[in-house]
């Protein structure tokens, strides 16, 4: 698939990673612009991160997957999906909503590592049972290269970590980027719930 040179944008203060879906509530007049050319086009348009009154140099397109709601002022709700990952090399003001230039990045290529990829599937499934009390599914199984960008998407990893994650440009890193934020969130996880558990016991709860 040729994907265009310039792309609408959509700076914001998240981080949307390869094959995480985001929930997008669109109501500034240039950005319905934007979305109803992106759904008469069928565009992708570029989610980046602006904080801090800076835009970041790397960002990742977003696929509309579904319009959910429309409203009568124009508002619409759409689901989105990552999908790659690009670089920014000109930010350009020429229309309602800003517009950029952009390269597309690829991996580097190492051989599977099927050790760490079992520890990490286990420590995320610790985590994902004691955050959402239920198993993990994994629905995009089929999609091993954005593994570790779907895990981090349902962490509560600050947002800076989460711009690390997407610029790192091997699937070997990102996943060890990965294991060790959960390394070292998971014991926090599990004195949380002993704390439950213990004010459960005495008759009290935590809020």
């Amino acid at each position: 698939m040729q994907r265009p040179k310039r792309i609408p944008l959509f700076p914001l203060d998240v981080v949307l990673m390869p094959g995480a879906e985001l929930p997008l509530h669109i109501f500034e007049p240039r950005y319905k612009v934007m979305i109803a050319r992106c759904l008469e086009e069928k565009l992708e348009f570029g989610m980046i991160l602006a904080a801090n009154q800076a835009v970041a140099s790397v960002g990742c397109t977003a696929e509309i997957v579904e319009k959910i709601r429309d409203y009568p002022d124009g508002r619409m709700d759409i689901l989105t999906k990552g999908q790659v990952v690009f670089q920014l090399t000109e930010l350009l003001d020429e229309k309602e909503y800003y517009e950029g230039t952009v390269e597309y990045v690829a991996d580097i290529v190492l051989a599977p590592d099927l050790e760490q990829k079992a520890q990490l599937v286990q420590t995320f499934e610790r985590c994902h049972a004691l955050l959402f009390a239920r198993p993990w599914m994994d629905s995009d199984e089929q999609e091993p290269e954005t593994l570790a960008y779907r895990m981090a998407a349902l962490l509560p990893m600050e947002i800076e970590k989460r711009q690390a994650l997407l610029e790192i440009r091997s699937q070997h890193e990102r996943r060890e980027f990965v294991l060790r934020w959960m390394e070292r969130f998971l014991p926090m996880l599990i004195a949380q719930q002993r704390a439950r558990e213990r004010a459960g016991g005495n008759g009290y709860t935590l809020n």
